[in-house]
């Protein structure tokens, strides 16, 4: 059986380099689909939403690969 993985809510840095908080977590009305509702902590403090198996993943950036979000709420800007 496998386990959900819970988000912890917190700052999270995106691999690219920009802060976001999680919020939390909701459902796709439509598929429900689990998804990672977040706030940009720049610009416009826009709130976004992304899927959270995608939230999650891990990619590859110049050979390595690294999580997309990392929990980064000791490291606040």
């Amino acid at each position: 059986m496998q386990q959900e993985t819970a988000i912890k809510q917190g700052i999270y840095r995106h691999y690219k380099g920009n802060y976001y908080k999680v919020i939390g977590e909701a459902k796709h009305s439509e598929t429900m689909e689990d998804v990672v509702v977040y706030q940009a902590l720049y610009g416009d403090y826009g709130l976004w939403v992304r899927p959270k198996a995608m939230f999650l993943e891990e990619i590859v950036v110049v050979g390595k690969i690294v999580p997309r979000f990392c929990y980064a709420d000791e490291m606040i800007p």
